[in-house]
């Protein structure tokens, strides 16, 4: 499993945007190497179990919209919400919880990402598949600073204001 001082892994994500107007965009998904996109920022990274679910959809993406000022102002320059989704999904939930220019909404659509960290959740018995667990990283120069993990079915240490204490600690 991924630890404090570990490099990302090496992973594509990717990335769906809706056009400033709303509308989709033309160009469809596009891949985000990781270790490329991570290199020289600090990044408030924080995973989810899957889109559209009551706890991501209520409490975790909001957290981390309505933070995103403070996480910025923090020395944060990206905020990334990764989930077991694909691309379309993911898009199609940025726009619903209106993360635009605040959060970046990444696909982990194979979970090679997840399974490179080893923070996968096993819902085969509820539908789901194999999900990214829930949490939350700091991320500075491509290397974890901050991990925090919760135990199943928990949203306790993985929100937008125990990362922010982070970064500003």
């Amino acid at each position: 499993m991924i630890k404090i001082g570990d490099a990302l892994p090496a992973a594509t994500l990717m990335e769906y945007q809706h056009a400033e107007d709303g509308t989709c965009a033309t160009s469809g998904p596009q891949p985000v190497n990781v270790q490329e996109a991570a290199a020289g920022k600090t990044i408030a990274l924080f995973a989810v179990p899957g889109a559209f679910t009551p706890t991501c959809s209520a409490q975790h993406v909001p957290g981390f919209v309505e933070h995103a000022d403070q996480l910025k102002a923090a020395g944060v320059d990206e905020i990334w919400c990764l989930s077991v989704n694909d691309a379309f999904v993911m898009g199609a939930w940025a726009k619903d919880q209106k993360t635009g220019g605040k959060v970046r909404m990444l696909a982990d659509g194979d979970a090679a990402f997840a399974k490179a960290t080893g923070l996968t959740l096993d819902l085969n018995g509820k539908g789901l598949g194999l999900r990214s667990n829930r949490y939350s990283m700091l991320v500075r120069d491509g290397k974890v600073a901050q991990l925090n993990i919760e135990a199943p079915g928990k949203f306790e240490v993985s929100d937008a204001a125990t990362l922010l204490g982070q970064a500003r600690g």
